[in-house]
């Protein structure tokens, strides 16, 4: 008599079923605790994409997969490429336990970083979408999920490109925290469970620096473009810099006001 094979469910079915589940364990208890400011405002789709592609070097770029982020409900594939790469603009920072309507960084990965830290920026997208959540209950939900190892490390080396003209972006640690807009086109390499001792400290003069030292398996090595290279794509990306600026006036790296 032939066995019964249990049916297997692919890994990414498996990771929406728990997210699923968990967003009705807590619905109730949200809503009564209040969830303002939740709702982002949607970019218009060709800034956004032409955002998202500009975190990427130009012999990438154009067969890199894009994400647009669907405020109501997540992440969807704009564009299918046909390397490994993708792109998407981050509008939240879940470390924060804040929901800000002014963030906006663009960030691209290769295939290992598609599959093992953009999962983290899907499920935040999405519980903050639902409209169901406090942001301090979905930086509770992720930390647990670092800690539990529901979040995996990078298997294998990799980077991240961020080329970008600009950022807004939360800054700082806990006494100086703050949100900034700044030009800083660099790269990000995995580094899972770095510290910063691990390299000797933080430079403080733009060598290596570590990001995200203490969220474990996802840890990066930045490196920050040289100053020829990065003003050639200061240089490229400048139409672009205008219309963002000409959007919301906070990616203006230059206005002082926009630095709090």
């Amino acid at each position: 008599m032939d066995k019964i094979r249990p049916r297997r469910y692919p890994v990414k079915v498996c990771r929406m079923t728990l997210l699923l589940a968990f967003m009705a364990f807590f619905s109730v208890q949200s809503f009564a605790q209040g969830t303002t400011g939740w709702k982002l405002e949607k970019m218009p789709v060709d800034l956004e994409t032409d955002f998202a592609l500009s975190s990427l070097p130009p012999y990438v770029r154009n067969d890199a997969t894009v994400y647009l982020l669907d405020v109501e409900k997540g992440y969807y594939v704009a564009r299918q490429g046909k390397n490994d790469f993708i792109c998407f603009v981050l509008r939240t920072q879940w470390e924060t336990g804040e929901f800000r309507q002014d963030l906006a960084s663009a960030i691209s990965y290769d295939a290992e970083g598609a599959k093992t830290i953009f999962p983290v920026y899907e499920d935040v997208a999405v519980m903050r979408g639902s409209g169901k959540f406090t942001a301090s209950q979905i930086k509770d939900s992720i930390a647990k999920r670092f800690a539990t190892g529901f979040y995996v490390a990078p298997r294998r080396p990799g980077l991240s490109y961020m080329l970008a003209p600009v950022m807004r972006s939360d800054v700082g640690d806990d006494t100086t925290r703050r949100v900034a807009t700044f030009s800083l086109p660099h790269y990000m390499f995995y580094a899972p469970y770095i510290t910063e001792a691990n390299i000797g400290g933080n430079s403080p003069s733009g060598g290596p620096m570590i990001l995200g030292d203490g969220k474990g398996p996802h840890g990066y090595i930045m490196v920050t473009a040289g100053k020829m290279e990065a003003a050639e794509m200061m240089k490229e990306n400048a139409p672009l810099l205008k219309r963002l600026i000409a959007y919301k006036a906070y990616f203006d790296p230059g206005s002082a006001d926009m630095q709090h």
